[in-house]
């Protein structure tokens, strides 16, 4: 039987009333941790069961960051992915066309940072939860939205930048302001003053019909070869502190598939203010275009062309 509040927890399914964690995991004393936002939608005619929106590029960038930040040698991404769709259909919160929010989270567990002895075997904590997916009114995003200017600074040097951690308070902090202004979302910028992207969401521009969008981690040694730079090595380069997007990923293959021009390069505010657009990315509304930076407006104030077509593109993506 359905039940919205099931919960998975370390390979159990659980009431959400019965889903505990040890006041000593390393997610809740230090926010060790990582976790991945993603949106279920029905299957093929209701027949097949939920789906996850590109489920394998979420739990890959998991894998992989967990790796990187060294929070497990390893992660079953399969056997992650199966567990997050079986929340989803335990739930039942996709049985009648609707979609649900799912929150994929992988702590320290009973890591200890200041040991190393048996460090390798220890099991992280994994949590999966499922909850009704945002509605977000259909005005959004045919008049576009209007951001602000964060004040925090994301750090390149900063080894976390750059992955889904639970250090989110400061990124929260900076929405909260937001909207105390009437904005939608925050514009975070580096400390070189270099686009990283919103508190919750990639950023793109568009200039003279080029979609244009900062270097994300993992892409920086990439993008110096591609200008040139043949001998370019990772030590040698500005690390990024953006987060590859699951969405801003999907957002270039459709930009490459339909012949649309892309640049991947540091982004700076003038480039913002004299775009002919904007428009934000994320797991949870797709693709949101943006008609006002503070006091300045971006294209006339109008949601623009091409961020309407590539919304129009993910929508139908999301169809069984």
């Amino acid at each position: 039987m359905a039940d919205p509040n099931t919960v998975f927890l370390d390979g159990a399914f659980l009431p959400r009333s019965d889903a505990r964690v040890s006041a000593f995991d390393a997610g809740f004393q230090h926010a060790v941790g990582l976790f991945e936002t993603m949106l279920a939608v029905p299957g093929p005619d209701g027949s097949g069961g939920p789906e996850i929106v590109r489920l394998e590029w979420h739990t890959e960038r998991l894998r992989q960051s967990a790796m990187e930040l060294g929070l497990a040698d390893s992660l079953e991404t399969r056997a992650l992915g199966e567990a997050a769709v079986e929340t989803v259909r335990q739930s039942g919160l996709c049985d009648h066309g609707s979609h649900a929010r799912v929150r994929l989270s992988v702590t320290g567990g009973d890591l200890n940072l200041l040991q190393s002895q048996g460090q390798s075997q220890h099991r992280p904590t994994v949590l999966i939860q499922a909850q009704p997916a945002t509605t977000y009114p259909d005005e959004m995003f045919e008049k576009g939205v209007r951001v602000a200017i964060a004040q925090s600074r994301a750090n390149p040097f900063n080894p976390t930048e750059g992955h889904k951690t639970p250090n989110y308070w400061w990124r929260l902090r900076e929405l909260q302001a937001a909207a105390a202004v009437g904005a939608a979302e925050a514009l975070v910028f580096q400390i070189s003053n270099h686009l990283a992207g919103g508190c919750v969401s990639n950023c793109f521009v568009v200039k003279d019909g080029t979609v244009i969008t900062p270097i994300a981690r993992g892409e920086e040694v990439e993008v110096a070869r591609a200008a040139g730079d043949t001998n370019a090595e990772p030590k040698a380069v500005l690390p990024s502190p953006v987060l590859p997007g699951v969405t801003r990923r999907w957002v270039l293959e459709c930009c490459e598939d339909e012949k649309v021009p892309v640049e991947r390069r540091m982004v700076t505010i003038d480039d913002v203010l004299d775009a002919d657009e904007v428009f934000l990315t994320n797991s949870s509304w797709g693709v949101l275009p943006v008609v006002g930076v503070g006091e300045s407006q971006i294209g006339g104030g109008k949601a623009g062309e091409r961020a309407w077509s590539i919304r129009e593109a993910w929508l139908s993506s999301l169809e069984p």
